[in-house]
């Protein structure tokens, strides 16, 4: 009986010890801490890529460099790190990891967030509001209750520019031609073409329009229709037409404004393509008029020369032209490592690249064959289908005083824009 109690009295013994042991070592780590002799993991560096992309959801893959100061390895059960993405203040992605295994020295801790595409519309109009401006920027936050739940933040900073429709504006002359045989060619000229942005709302992106007509003929022709198609990637984002008639008197200049839209809906299907194409985009916009001749007839011309093409390349983590690869095999791989500083940090914020639209070749005087001309002071001639053309002396001004003949047609158009599906 006295033995049991002996030995009972030695297992207290060895707890008491093994506890003071515990709260020795605690209060030695705590001590270190304070004193910098153990130092805690901090974020160094952070890099990104695109990963899978699917119509619904887009891949954030992400290596986040953690630097354990200690000569040991340690095991982080009571760390996390939160991450979250932001394009001009929109949340478009957030993660979290817990329990952490950091070795000494620098460790990659690799993780995977999904971005919703259904948020792209959102930014977007942030995009455009912006004079197409976006800021990324990228949050990593590192929070320890080991060490006094301290926080260890860094952050990744990056500027993408676009220009879709600067080029569209042009002093170009470009011939209309109906192609028809009931009119000679070119039934008209577009001197000048314009473009901005309209009022961008949450569900269309207006793109106001503008193009300075003129028409070398002697009577009026009649735009009783412009109707528009917009693709991005080949993917229509937008199509309408308007209904506001624009009478050209023969020999005269008249602006005729349209209204064109991208419907914000269809952008995060636009937006997979364009990841799926190396953040890459083709845009393009066709429009068509619907001309109303002399005697009635109306007839439909593509107006092909005034189809607009932009690419539009884009950056948004800075590190394009590396090798990893991103979606879907492409070589938008990893890059663009920041530098940690606690509590706060950024990374340079370099300008995304845009391809250049070709340069407009200088306007030039058109020889008329049967036609008109952009500017002068028209003769009649005879055209062998019987109708009168117009040909101009060229002048600096298109603003010709034409002497009428009996050829002609009339042209109009609306500001008022109908959607498909409206």
């Amino acid at each position: 009986m006295q033995r049991v109690e002996r030995d009972t009295r030695r297992g207290r013994g060895r707890v008491g010890t093994v506890l003071v042991v515990v709260v020795v070592l605690v209060a030695a780590v705590g001590t270190a801490y304070v004193l910098g002799i153990v130092g805690a993991p901090s974020v160094v560096a952070v890099e990104n890529r695109f990963g899978e992309v699917t119509n619904e959801t887009t891949g954030i893959e992400t290596d986040l460099v953690v630097n354990n100061p200690n000569p040991v390895g340690v095991s982080l059960g009571g760390t996390t790190v939160d991450y979250t993405v932001r394009m001009n203040r929109v949340a478009m992605a957030t993660g979290s990891k817990e329990g952490l295994s950091v070795e000494r020295g620098n460790s990659t801790l690799p993780f995977t967030t999904r971005m919703r595409n259904e948020r792209i519309p959102d930014w977007w109009v942030t995009h455009v509001r912006n004079d197409e401006n976006t800021t990324v920027v990228v949050d990593a936050t590192v929070t320890s209750s080991v060490l006094g739940n301290r926080s260890v933040s860094l952050g990744q900073e990056q500027r993408v520019e676009t220009d879709l429709i600067g080029a569209f504006a042009s002093e170009e002359t470009r011939p209309v031609n109906a192609s028809q045989s009931v009119v000679s060619d070119p039934v008209l000229y577009v001197n000048r073409t314009t473009a901005a942005w309209g009022n961008v709302t949450d569900e269309r992106t207006p793109i106001d329009t503008s193009f300075l007509v003129y028409n070398p003929k002697t009577v009026p022709y009649t735009i009783t229709e412009v109707g528009y198609t917009i693709t991005m990637n080949g993917i229509t984002v937008g199509e309408g037409a308007s209904d506001r008639e624009y009478v050209i008197e023969g020999g005269t200049t008249e602006n005729v404004s349209t209204r064109t839209a991208i419907r914000n809906d269809r952008l995060d299907e636009w937006w997979a393509s364009h990841l799926r194409n190396d953040q890459v985009t083709d845009l393009r916009i066709d429009f068509y008029a619907k001309l109303e001749l002399p005697g009635g007839t109306e007839v439909r011309v593509p107006l092909d020369a005034l189809t607009y093409e932009r690419t539009v390349e884009t950056d948004v983590f800075g590190n394009k032209g590396s090798t990893d690869g991103g979606a879907n095999g492409s070589t938008d791989g990893s890059g663009g490592t920041a530098t940690a500083t606690p509590e706060s940090g950024a990374a340079a914020s370099p300008t995304a690249t845009d391809t250049p639209f070709p340069t407009p070749t200088p306007a030039q005087t058109p020889t008329p064959t049967g036609g008109g001309l952009v500017a002068g002071t028209p003769t009649p001639t005879p055209d062998p289908d019987g109708s009168g053309t117009s040909t101009p002396t060229p002048s600096p001004s298109p603003s010709p005083t034409p002497t009428p003949t009996d050829d002609g047609g009339v042209l109009s158009v609306t500001d008022r824009t109908r959607f498909d599906g409206d």
